[in-house]
């Protein structure tokens, strides 16, 4: 056996044991797929940087730890700020990640949990390497997977990789948040991407009782893992199915840039029974996320102490939460009081009893997204 089908095998086994492999179609489909296919351009590995920084440094195909690193059970990061791959430059770069291939537990996790038949057709949205969109191919057929990628350059990436093996499915270079009606219907929908809500797009184009099943989440950082069933009203519903999943956002729907920071020394003070707690749990600053969706987060040292501050680009609102002696105190200031937001929408989180992400549904309609628990 050679070193790559050994640390193929090895991660297989690793997926099997885990429980993110569970069923034996999905398992051929993993032996037939070899992941370091889709990662000869290289990957990206974090360093130490800056403080409060990220450093990537590339790792090249023919690296002497390039194979062992493609068949760890990580996100390996491909592209940094837009437009920069590993080939690109020498030594480390403090630039936000902005494509990756995905850990391959995850990527499996999600194929089982889309409950997909012999025949079905798929529609995936956000190619990224290919990785996925072959697993897609290997279990159904290249005739029945498309797959959207937003970025041309990635996008023609992937093709390559996919073409490399032999694998030929639809791939579509545009925005996915607008599926690809020429393929539609579809049985499954699945997307490799965050996004802030479900579009309607997605509902629209998956058949009547097909499933979607997408990661939902927002500006505070915390998102999780939807499986939606369609039905024949031309609405979607279902549950967040847990395990805290988070993937990059789905470019129209990042954060716009925060800008000038308000005047954090003018607005209205007052004491407030909830605190950062609320940001710093992964479940709590979900609930948060649906009372303040435009807010954005970022922490700074102020006057000797920690504050939590909460801005919303569009309206100038804004909020800052610090602790002082031992009680919590906010700031705020703008025509929406962000924090009275966040306190009715814990407060009331809390009263239920604090339940788990998995006792969330997601409904989509025509008019929006709701969720609930």
């Amino acid at each position: 056996m050679t070193d790559q089908a050994q640390l193929h095998q090895q991660l297989i086994d690793r997926m099997v044991i885990d429980g993110s492999l569970r069923t034996e179609p999905w398992r051929r489909a993993a032996v037939a797929v070899p992941r370091h296919e889709f990662l000869r351009g290289g990957y990206f590995r974090r360093v130490a940087g800056p403080q409060f920084h990220s450093a990537w440094e590339p790792v090249q195909a023919g690296d002497p730890d390039w194979l062992d690193g493609c068949y760890t059970d990580e996100s390996l990061v491909t592209q940094v700020a837009g437009t920069i791959v590993p080939e690109d430059i020498r030594g480390p770069i403090t630039r936000e990640p902005t494509s990756s291939s995905t850990l391959p537990s995850l990527v499996l996790r999600m194929l089982e949990d889309l409950q997909v038949e012999d025949g079905h057709k798929v529609l995936e949205i956000g190619t990224g390497t290919g990785y996925s969109t072959a697993l897609l191919c290997a279990r159904l057929g290249d005739d029945n997977v498309t797959s959207i990628e937003y970025d041309p350059w990635v996008a023609a990436r992937a093709r390559t990789a996919l073409g490399h093996l032999g694998t030929y499915p639809t791939l579509v270079t545009g925005d996915g948040l607008l599926g690809h009606d020429a393929g539609a219907p579809y049985d499954r929908a699945i997307a490799t991407c965050g996004v802030r809500t479900v579009p309607a797009a997605w509902v629209e184009q998956t058949r009547p009782s097909g499933l979607i099943l997408a990661t939902v989440g927002g500006w505070l950082g915390s998102s999780e893992l939807a499986r939606l069933t369609v039905h024949e009203d031309g609405t979607a519903s279902g549950p967040l199915l847990g395990g805290a999943v988070s993937f990059m956002l789905a470019r129209p729907h990042t954060p716009p840039p925060l800008g000038l920071l308000p005047d954090l020394d003018d607005g209205t003070e007052r004491e407030t029974a909830t605190g950062a707690e609320a940001l710093d749990n992964w479940t709590a600053r979900f609930v948060v996320q649906l009372a303040v969706p435009d807010a954005q987060r970022l922490t700074m040292q102020r006057d000797g102490h920690t504050e939590d501050v909460l801005v919303d680009v569009s309206t100038g609102s804004w909020a800052t939460v610090y602790s002082d002696g031992g009680r919590w105190l906010v700031r705020q200031g703008g025509p929406d009081p962000l924090w009275d937001a966040v306190e009715e929408q814990f407060g009331r989180w809390c009263a239920a009893g604090a339940p788990a992400l998995e006792e969330f549904t997601v409904t989509v309609t025509p008019d929006g997204q709701t969720i609930h628990w």
